[in-house]
């Protein structure tokens, strides 16, 4: 009786702390991979394929056996689930394939205009940066700022898109849906108001 009480709660305890691991790491998945990234894989039993590779500027790797494989843009599950597909089709039999990510391609977003302390700053490597949460980094408004105009300038590849956000919205209208969440290289703009 007692052997299957101590087991019991053995038992509740592990699934306790690994239930708290999982939930404690909720964007680990959510990362995608892209340029400049250093990224170790392993093969189980395979360690002629070990590999440590930095993504290229293209969003390429190479890996032994497959040659180029694209994997910008992919989370580390994707590109695990990619490698494994490609080391079946033609060279294993259930490969096992671990990524894990060594080195994060920095992460930045520029603030300019009106607010106290322009400059760039780093975004949380697996989580989304707002607008709200840049412009406090940056010190907040400065009293001369037109809050109503700002702007974020994104460039993804040749598209460039400019996103106007009235801040009033948010701060006083409560509308949280309109704080913008930031890519990488995003350059948000405060005009200064003439009034």
């Amino acid at each position: 009786m007692k052997r299957a009480l101590l087991f019991f709660l053995v038992l509740f305890a592990v699934s306790f702390i690994i239930a708290g691991y999982s939930y404690s790491e909720p964007n680990s998945t959510e990362y995608k991979l892209q340029s400049t990234d250093v990224i170790i894989i392993t093969v189980h039993s395979q360690p002629d394929l070990t590999t440590k590779t930095r993504v290229t500027s293209e969003g390429y790797i190479t890996f032994p056996l497959l040659g180029k494989v694209m994997v910008q843009g992919l989370t580390v599950q994707e590109l695990e689930q990619k490698i494994k597909a490609l080391l079946e089709k033609d060279y294993l039999v259930n490969a096992q394939v671990v990524v894990f990510i060594e080195e994060y391609h920095p992460r930045q977003v520029s603030v300019i205009g009106e607010v106290k302390t322009p400059g760039k700053f780093d975004m949380p490597v697996e989580k989304n940066l707002t607008l709200m949460q840049a412009i406090a980094m940056a010190g907040g408004f400065t009293k001369h700022a037109d809050i109503t105009k700002t702007r974020i300038m994104r460039v993804s590849g040749e598209d460039k898109k400019t996103i106007l956000v009235n801040v009033k919205d948010i701060t006083e209208r409560g509308e949280k849906d309109k704080d913008v969440a930031l890519s990488p290289e995003d350059m948000v703009f405060v005009p200064e108001s003439f009034f």
